[in-house]
C-alpha cells in the first residue's frame, strides 16, 4: 500500500484497525462465556480488507 494514503481510506483503516479487538474480559464474565470469540475478527495475513 502507498505512503500517502487518502485521508477517507485512513479512516476506513482506523476503524478496522478498532473492531479488530478480542471480546472484552468483562463481557465474557457477565454473559457466562457465552460470547467467548469475537465473529467478526480478522488476522492481517490471513484476510484482505476491501478498503
Amino acid at each position: 500500500m502507498s505512503r500517502h494514503k487518502p485521508y477517507a481510506r485512513k479512516l476506513r483503516l482506523m476503524r478496522s484497525l478498532r473492531s479488530n479487538r478480542r471480546v472484552p474480559a468483562w463481557v465474557m464474565m457477565r454473559t457466562n462465556r457465552r460470547f467467548v470469540r469475537h465473529p467478526k475478527r480478522r488476522h492481517w495475513r490471513r484476510n484482505r480488507l476491501k478498503v
